[in-house]
């Protein structure tokens, strides 16, 4: 009896995933939901596997993961990899001393914070969140982290939705990015 499994290919079997509604919030945008990923084990497991295989010999001090769906995914490949989870959280978040930063969106702005001592100078930190789109919450969080002296080794994402422009205003500031599944269309 052959008991073998076929071989997965993980990225196009985790952007099958992913769930698109469109229309949400509003007309025109296709909205690329993640909690389907989520709520399936085996998927979730081969999310977290790509990037545990990605980050595990070139170690970072900490995984830094941004308010709300980057904690899941941070926090999980934190503790795979050892390391230390940093939460940045939207702005009134957090009990103790914070270093904050304001981003422009579409529709005015936000403001992220993080503890003041959540970082050493030095440490080698990667920024992680579930979606790249026009870069301004990942662009805030690698100005916290440089601004404690941390560097930003990376900035990585599930879904990268490139016809945004966020993942290349990222690099052009400097931040190398990954992302397993690019969506293009808005």
């Amino acid at each position: 009896m052959n008991t073998a499994f076929p071989a997965l290919d993980a990225i196009p079997f985790l952007k099958q995933q992913i769930r698109t509604v469109p229309d949400w919030p509003e007309p025109g945008v296709q909205f690329r939901d993640i909690t389907p990923l989520l709520s399936n084990p085996r998927a979730f497991r081969v999310l977290i596997d790509q990037f545990v295989h990605r980050y595990f010999d070139a170690r970072p001090d900490a995984i830094a993961g941004l308010d709300a769906r980057g904690f899941i995914i941070g926090s999980v490949l934190a503790y795979e990899l050892n390391v230390g989870f940093v939460p940045i959280r939207k702005k009134g978040k957090l009990p103790f001393t914070t270093v904050q930063e304001t981003y422009e969106l579409e529709y005015g702005s936000a403001t992220v914070e993080m503890h003041t001592d959540a970082v050493k100078a030095g440490d080698r930190v990667l920024l992680i969140d579930d979606l790249i789109a026009t870069g301004g919450t990942m662009m805030a969080g690698k100005r916290l982290l440089e601004r404690l002296g941390a560097t930003v080794i990376e900035g990585a994402a599930i879904v990268d939705l490139p016809e945004l422009g966020g993942s290349a205003k990222l690099r052009e500031a400097g931040l190398k990015v990954f992302s397993l599944v690019d969506f293009e269309g808005l």
